[in-house]
């Protein structure tokens, strides 16, 4: 997420969230784009047909997987961010 220090980097976020239905499972992608840049996360979920659960149980577990890998990547985009200017290894957890 590198950036230049500017306070209007971030004043417009967008997450779009797409959901598909492949084979026996449910697929999710999140974007979330700002002026400057994105982050793309994947979800994925299969469900076993003999459980029965209402199909939003599938959709939900893949689009919160998708926004999860999204706060995985902009965690690490935010320590590399904090590394190259302090020069020190940094967990942001």
């Amino acid at each position: 997420m590198s950036h230049k220090h500017s306070k209007k980097h971030l004043d417009h976020l967008t997450v779009k969230i797409t959901v598909d239905e492949v084979d026996n499972g449910t697929n999710a992608t999140a974007r979330l784009t700002w002026e400057d840049g994105e982050l793309i996360g994947k979800g994925r979920t299969t469900l076993d047909p003999d459980d029965h659960f209402p199909e939003q149980v599938g959709e939900n577990l893949a689009i919160a997987r998708a926004l999860s890998d999204i706060a995985e990547k902009l965690y690490a985009a935010t320590a590399s961010d904090i590394e190259s200017v302090t020069g020190e290894r940094v967990s942001v957890r």
